[in-house]
């Protein structure tokens, strides 16, 4: 079975040597970019699958991810253990709100309530966007059995003690990470990308155009 790595570097999601912003607001020199990998659905199912089967033993009834990727994680995941487990388990999703919380919605929520959930994300850095998705699972009556990723940027702090439930990433992947104000990127002048992870919203914010 391929390294989660590896399958990443081969459809061009791994980006080094730019000044990226991430969804947490650090700032790094290498990028997951993980829409890179979902057009190609042989890469994404694989990834899934190794995803399902860590989480084989958990008698997940629901996956749930958050919009946007997060929808097709939770597809595919819950596709291979349903094939695994030898019964339908369901995808589902949640939705950003206004306020950047994620929440249920399109009667989701029902299918949530009282079953065993498996909350799935591409990338973690501080856990932020799990524990939103987590926070909808246990407002809707679910019961969180675990929480799967693909690649985990921070294991020392982002780990099973913050989720309180088994804690599955598939591979880790400990790039530095910088608050702006130490970030040496932003000290030496390199121009943030705007095209790939937060860097556009980023420097609108910066120039005061939201």
């Amino acid at each position: 079975m391929n390294n989660v790595i590896e399958i990443l570097k081969k459809v061009g999601a791994v980006i080094t040597d730019s000044h990226f912003v991430l969804t947490s607001g650090l700032h790094t020199s290498t990028y997951v970019n993980k829409d890179a990998l979902y057009p190609h659905t042989e890469e994404t199912s694989q990834i899934c699958r190794m995803m399902a089967e860590q989480a084989k033993g958990l008698e997940v009834d629901v996956v749930v991810g958050p919009a946007m990727g997060g929808i097709i994680l939770s597809q595919w995941t819950a596709h291979h253990l349903s094939k695994i487990n030898g019964r339908e388990i369901l995808g589902v999703y949640t939705e950003k709100t206004p306020e950047g919380g994620q929440v249920f919605r399109r009667g989701y929520d029902k299918l949530v309530a009282g079953k065993k959930v498996l909350a799935v994300e591409d990338l973690t850095s501080t856990g932020g966007s799990v524990k939103k998705v987590v926070a909808s699972v246990k407002e809707a009556g679910g019961i969180l059995v675990g929480v799967a990723v693909m690649a985990n940027r921070n294991p020392e702090e982002v780990n099973e003690a913050i989720f309180g439930v088994k804690f599955l990433p598939l591979a880790d992947f400990n790039v530095e990470a910088y608050e702006e104000a130490v970030c040496p990127l932003c000290k030496s002048g390199v121009p943030v990308n705007t095209s790939i992870g937060h860097g556009r919203q980023y420097m609108e914010k910066k120039s005061g155009k939201v």
